[in-house]
Formats: C-alpha cells, sequence, structure tokens
C-alpha cells in the first residue's frame, strides 16, 4: 500500500503517475471506512482526493508553500497525507484530532477554517506578510494557495478577498473547487487543452512579447494592445466563465478537470511560474469513488455512522429534531398565513425547512452561504409587510450581528430567527460549537429572545412570535426527540411577553433555568430533592425563565427576596442568561444577603467530541447537574442519591 508509506508530503513527490492513482484509490477507502464508523462530511473531501494529492506533488509545503482550506470540512485527504494517517480514525471523536484544519493540530494546517469564505482574506494577508519579510521578520518566499468549495465562492467575505486580491495584485493562487454547486460545468478535452496552453509558458510568453511590441508602436499601439486583449477576455469567455475574474484582476484558467492527475500536474506546474494573482478552476464531482455519496451528496455533506456497504445510515428511526419541529409547525401557521416566508443560508436540510420548501416554494430562500446577506434580506422583506423566519444555525448566526442590530433591531422589524444547535453542537467542534448567541443577542434593544425546554414550548414560541410584531428569535439545541404529530395552531395557548413557569414553587432557594434538555431534567432532580428535604424553607423551587429578553418584573419580584439563587444555561457565562438576570436583580433589590452562583459552560471554546461527553465534561450530565444542585444548597441525599447516566 502507498498509504502506508506517506509519513509526510514530501514522501509522495517520489510516486509515478500510476502510483498517484493507486494512492488515490486508497486515500478513498481510508476515508470512507472511517467516517463509516465516525460519520463526517464525506462528499466534500472525496470529491478532492486527486487536487489534494495533485498539490502535494507540485508545491513544497515542507518549506515554502503554504495551503488554506475553505471551508476546512473538505480537508480529510490532506489530514492524511501531512502525517495524520495514523490518528485518521480519530477524527471528531473525544481527544481525536479536529474535522477541521487546526492550527493547534499540525504545522501543515497553516489557517483554521471551518466557517466559508475566509481563505482568500487569509491568504492575501499572508502573501502581503511574505512580502514584508525584511521588515517584519516573516520567513519563506513561497506561493499561498486558497482552496475554496462547496459554493464558499458566493460568500460576501471571499468577494471581499477577491476584490482585494486583484487591486494589490498579490500572487496568490486561487483553487475554485466547483464540485457541481458552484459557477461552471463546462468540462471537456478542448476546455482542458486550451486552458493548458493558456497556462503554459509558451504562452504566457508570447502573451507578454506581444504586448510589449504592441506598445512600442508609435501612436495606435496602446491601442492594438488594449484590443488584442479585449478579444483574448472574449475568446476565454467562450469557453469559461473567467471574465469576471479577470475584471478582477485575476488570471482566470480553466475550468479543468480535477480527476485527471496530469491535467492537475501540468496545470500546477505552469501557474507555479506566473508571478500574479491566479484563478484556477477546477471542477469535481462530490462524493467521488463512492456510489451513494455520489447518487445524495447532500446527504453524505455531513452525515453520522452508515453502513459502507449499503450507504444507509445507522441512525435510530422514528426521531425529529427541534429544527424539524419547528418547521413543521410553522407549515401549519403558514397556511393560514400568506405573510410567512422562510429563509436560510445554504442549510434547508440541517436546519429542518426541507418541508417547508415543499410545501410554499414560493415562499421558501436559500440565499446560499451569505448569512449577513439571510438577514438583510429578511430585514427587506419584513419592511414591505411579510413576516420571515430565518432558521439559521447559532455558529453561523455570529456573522449576522450588525445587520440585526442595525437592519434589524434598530428598525424594530419583525423578523424571527430560529437558532438551531444552540449550546454544545458536538463533534464539529470549536467552529461549529453555539456557545456564544445568549452573550451576543441578549443586550440587543427590540428584540424578544426565547429558549424553550421542550418541544411543546418550542411550537408555543413560534406560534407567538408571529403575534409580537417585532423582532424575534428562539434558540434551540441539537437534540433529537421522538417522532409525534404536529398538533393544531389553534390548540396551543400564546406565551405573553416575559411570562415565566414556575415548575417547582418554593420561597427561598431558586434554580432558574434557560433551554433544554436541562430544565426537564433538573425537574426530575429538584423533585427527587425535594422529597428528602427535611425542612420546608430547604425546599428548592425552579423556574424555567423561557425569555432571555426581556426579564420581566414580575420574575424579579418573585426572587427579589431569595437567599440562594442558581441558574443554568448551555451558553458562556460571561454575558449570558444568569449576569444579566443579576444585573436587573440588582437594580431592584439589595443583594448584600443572596447567594448566587451561575452554572454555564465557562469560559473557553469547547472542542470536538459526542454531544454527551461535551456536556458531561461541561457539567451539565444529569449526574453532574445533580452534584452541583445539591453542593450548591448544601443538601445532603445520599442516602437515596439517584446516579444518572450522560445523556
Amino acid at each position: 500500500m502507498f498509504l502506508e508509506k506517506i509519513k509526510n508530503p514530501n514522501d509522495l513527490k517520489t510516486l509515478l503517475p500510476e502510483e498517484l492513482e493507486t494512492l488515490a484509490a486508497e486515500l478513498r477507502e481510508e476515508i470512507i471506512s472511517v467516517c463509516s464508523k465516525n460519520g463526517g462530511h464525506i462528499a466534500s473531501s472525496l470529491g478532492v482526493v486527486e487536487l489534494t494529492i495533485a498539490i502535494l506533488k507540485a508545491f513544497d509545503i515542507e518549506n515554502a508553500d503554504k495551503i488554506i482550506w475553505d471551508v476546512g470540512h473538505q480537508s480529510y485527504p490532506y489530514k492524511i497525507l501531512t502525517g495524520r494517517k495514523d490518528r485518521f480514525h480519530t477524527i471528531r471523536k473525544l481527544h481525536g484530532i479536529s474535522g477541521f484544519p487546526s492550527i493547534a493540530e499540525s504545522r501543515y494546517d497553516f489557517f483554521g477554517t471551518g466557517h466559508a469564505g475566509t481563505s482568500i482574506s487569509a491568504a492575501l494577508g499572508m502573501s502581503a506578510a511574505k512580502d514584508l519579510n525584511g521588515e517584519t521578520g516573516v520567513k519563506g518566499d513561497g506561493r499561498i494557495i486558497a482552496v475554496i468549495g462547496d459554493a464558499s465562492i458566493s460568500n460576501g467575505l471571499a468577494l471581499e478577498g477577491l476584490n482585494n486580491a486583484g487591486s494589490l495584485k498579490k500572487d496568490v493562487i486561487v483553487i475554485l473547487n466547483d464540485n457541481e454547486m458552484s459557477i461552471s460545468k463546462n468540462v471537456g478535452a478542448i476546455s482542458n487543452y486550451l486552458n493548458r496552453i493558456m497556462s503554459g509558458n509558451f504562452y504566457q510568453g508570447l502573451r507578454k512579447e506581444a504586448e510589449k511590441m504592441l506598445n512600442s508602436i508609435p501612436l495606435f499601439g496602446s491601442q492594438m494592445a488594449r484590443l488584442v486583449s479585449k478579444f483574448e477576455e472574449s475568446f476565454k469567455n467562450l469557453i469559461g466563465p473567467g471574465i469576471i475574474f479577470e475584471e478582477l484582476g485575476f488570471t482566470y484558467i480553466g475550468p479543468i478537470d480535477g480527476h485527471n492527475m496530469p491535467y492537475l500536474l501540468d496545470s500546477f506546474e505552469n501557474i507555479k511560474k506566473i508571478k500574479k494573482p491566479i484563478l484556477l478552476h477546477v471542477i469535481t464531482k462530490k462524493g467521488k469513488g463512492y456510489e451513494p455519496s455520489e447518487k445524495n451528496p447532500s446527504i453524505f455533506h455531513g452525515i453520522s455512522a452508515f453502513d459502507k456497504n449499503t450507504g444507509l445510515t445507522l441512525k435510530k428511526s422514528g426521531n425529529v429534531s427541534y429544527g424539524e419541529t419547528a418547521s413543521d409547525f410553522l407549515i401549519n401557521i403558514a397556511e393560514n398565513n400568506a405573510k410567512i416566508i422562510a429563509v436560510t443560508a445554504a442549510m434547508p436540510d440541517g436546519t429542518g425547512l426541507s418541508k417547508f420548501s415543499k410545501a410554499f416554494p414560493d415562499r421558501f430562500f436559500d440565499v446560499g452561504i451569505a448569512e449577513e446577506h439571510a438577514a438583510t434580506f429578511a430585514a427587506g422583506a419584513a419592511a414591505n409587510g411579510l413576516k420571515p423566519f430565518v432558521f439559521i444555525y447559532s455558529t453561523f448566526l455570529q456573522r449576522s450581528l450588525d445587520q440585526i442590530i442595525h437592519d434589524i433591531c434598530l428598525q424594530n422589524l419583525p423578523v424571527v430567527f430560529c437558532i438551531d444547535r444552540a449550546g454544545i453542537a458536538g463533534e464539529d467542534g470549536a467552529t461549529h460549537q453555539g456557545i456564544f448567541d445568549i452573550s451576543f443577542l441578549n443586550f440587543i434593544p427590540n428584540l424578544i429572545f426565547m429558549s424553550p425546554r421542550n418541544e411543546y414550548e418550542l411550537m408555543r414560541m413560534v406560534k407567538s412570535s408571529v403575534s409580537y410584531n417585532r423582532p424575534a428569535a428562539i434558540r434551540y439545541p441539537k437534540v433529537e426527540i421522538p417522532h409525534f404529530d404536529i398538533p393544531e395552531e389553534k390548540n396551543l395557548p400564546l406565551i405573553r411577553e416575559g411570562e415565566f413557569e414556575i415548575l417547582i414553587d418554593a420561597s427561598q432557594n431558586f434554580v432558574i433555568s434557560i433551554g433544554a434538555p436541562h430544565t426537564e431534567i433538573l425537574k426530575d432532580i429538584l423533585a427527587e430533592i425535594n422529597k428528602n428535604a427535611a425542612e420546608k424553607e430547604r425546599k428548592i423551587g425552579l423556574i424555567d425563565a423561557r425569555f432571555i429578553s426581556p426579564i420581566s418584573e414580575e420574575l424579579i419580584a418573585k426572587i427579589k427576596t431569595a437567599k440562594k439563587i442558581m441558574t443554568v444555561e448551555e451558553n458562556v457565562e460571561f454575558s449570558g442568561f444568569g449576569a444579566k438576570l443579576l444585573t436587573v436583580l440588582s437594580r431592584n433589590t439589595r443583594l448584600s444577603g443572596l447567594e448566587y452562583k451561575i452554572l454555564s459552560l465557562g469560559n473557553n471554546y469547547i472542542e470536538h467530541g459526542s454531544r454527551g461527553e461535551l456536556l458531561a465534561i461541561s457539567g451539565f450530565s444529569k449526574e453532574k447537574l445533580y452534584d452541583s444542585v445539591s453542593g450548591f444548597f448544601n443538601i445532603n441525599c445520599e442516602k437515596n442519591k439517584i446516579r444518572y447516566s450522560s445523556f
């Protein structure tokens, strides 16, 4: 096996062309085998196997060149070929290697990526640092290569980077991995042949000499040079969509077949000699080499464990996500409300909107990998009389903060954000954990911000958000629940703005919780603890706050004479719900006799692992929650203590 011989990137430089093809097959088998057990972003990675091999064969990342992968989930072959083959079986597992590039993991991961569109800007910054080598001490005179795929080129940041790179004239190389999700499908022998010529020494030399000769002709030479240049651009535009990149200042080459190793190697050898911005357009097939993935690339984009022989997932059937619950219930409401639309940023399946998109195709908008645009698009729709629901992951919502403040909340427009994967998201790791949304949303004026403790409350919040006629947000976790029949809208009562619910009443001791599933878990824990509380005043109450914003005066009145208060939230500690509640409480009462504890996810980035493992580490397993509550309230229940398994 050739794969076993690759200990570092330079090892594959000794392989012959036919051996590289064998290596590609071995790489695919390794990725399929491991991902069938661990899950992961298999389709994107299978599509870049030949491209990865060709890049490492042609460039020298050991000594000079640097590669940035965007989006980083297409980097599995790169990880294997850069010294992580022996640990690849740990990918996305607790204490294993990350599913995304990470500068803390390997010296070959030159820039961490997990959100789309960052590579070109980062590559341009690296190139600027390289050019200032004498002044800054930055080492290396190699090329900076950004590999951007999965339609990330449509992201606003990517377009900003392209615009700046073309104007600065840095010698960055952008490889556009077009895996049938962006731009062109113009692949063929003629196109490949022409682009190999156009990237070669003869063509580039002839082009320079022709420009020099024409510009030297008196009177009309410069006009003739521009005319010839325009003819060249028009000719190239007949075989590909490169004119826009040429206008941005790039030399466009492509499209070429991203699975044809000789073409890739020839192109790379040629473009290495061109010292200006290059955009190489490569066509790949997402899921290449594994039939189930080729047929269903969207399913295998990010998949849980599966049977590699059949491609069928091993996930338990009959369960639904919170996102699917919210979307399915929204369909009920939308049937009687023509103003409701649904918006997502390239995540119709992940956010649960697939059914809505089929039920109301004219009222469903997938805006692509453009979260900022999604927010302002929704603001515009709301300003013109519609009721937009924006379904988005918590981690991606971070990119839209300015739009939420400036375009939506400042104008008090009735946009509703359904924030999926809030809290611990699991195996995708630090770039994808939804642990900041409470902190960066709870301070915004005009925004109603809710978090349900169960699916019934989620549906009530979806319904209530329509009636508020103000900006609203609902956060919910990456948790599955048994499938159930969605109730009729009329059977679910509205939730009054700021309304909380007392699940267990008490007078002096309170746990105030926000969100699922820990609020329901705490309900069981406190019921058991209170059975064994010897004195009435030692009984611990449980309040489901429901609202992060606003915090109602009624809630403050209920707890202002409490002796002990613990808040519980699946979010970072600083600027979270507990901190906000304490601030509001301090405005209304003296806190000298109050003991106050915030139980949160702490204040560090959270790496990858299963949701259950990460919650246990963070103190949110059933057992850890029991210990935290009984410890803070000084309850001795050892004789009757129930031990819970992690969830």
